[in-house]
């Protein structure tokens, strides 16, 4: 499958590395190909971006480039980004495509812990599917760390990750990357309204984080018999 990838922070470099270890035909999409191609190591542990895609493989075009030829677009921006992003790759490009969208509405301008710049009723998936209406946005691995979003074997036992859309067949679409990735508790939450629920996490998620000490932690919904 050829797969798109809009951002080139710590998230889409992930995804963008798995979904190409896996065999799919990625690119990764970013404002300006040659300042991304000069951004420095960022002293966190993270390669700069050209020593990473010598690693990968993976290919740089702006997010309009990387758009165009997608079967699925994923959306690895910020959430303070997305919307910026999205209108640079265009609504042509992205006309009929699946977009799976993992950002959350994040708002640290009053330091961290960030709150959410909306939420209750309504989602950053349902605007983004407001200001795109061709495009089928599915909601998924939103309540994940960049790493668990790959490889959910990391943590010790069986963990939980939720789908939201309105189009059965992009759903579908997504469910099979995310059983590619290694996902088995896929929990579909219904309409792309249902993202509202999983991006108002984020604020338990963040407390977790902070009382358990790393972000490698997620959670399992529990059935009766």
């Amino acid at each position: 499958m050829q797969i798109a990838v809009l951002g080139t922070g710590i998230v889409g470099r992930t995804l963008a590395a798995r979904a190409s270890e896996l065999g799919h035909q990625v690119t990764i999409g970013t404002r300006d190909p040659t300042a991304t191609l000069d951004r420095p190591a960022d002293g966190r542990g993270n390669a700069s971006f050209g020593e990473w895609q010598g690693a990968t493989g993976v290919r740089l075009a702006t997010f309009a480039e990387a758009s165009e030829g997608a079967e699925l677009v994923i959306n690895a921006t910020g959430g303070e980004t997305t919307m910026a992003a999205l209108t640079l790759a265009g609504a042509a490009q992205l006309a009929g495509k699946v977009l799976l969208d993992v950002s959350n509405p994040l708002d640290f301008s009053q330091g961290f812990p960030p709150t959410l710049f909306v939420k209750d009723t309504d989602s950053l998936a349902e605007q983004i599917q407001l200001a795109f209406p061709q495009v089928r946005v599915v909601k998924s691995l939103n309540t994940l760390t960049a790493a668990l979003m790959v490889h959910p074997e990391i943590l010790q036992g069986e963990s939980t990750v939720f789908v939201s859309g309105d189009a059965a067949d992009a759903k579908a679409l997504v469910t099979g990357l995310l059983a590619e990735f290694g996902h088995t508790d896929v929990l579909d939450l219904g309409g792309l309204s249902t993202a509202r629920g999983t991006e108002m996490f984020l604020p338990l998620w963040l407390r977790l984080w902070g009382a358990l000490g790393t972000p490698m932690h997620n959670i399992k919904v529990v059935r009766s018999a």
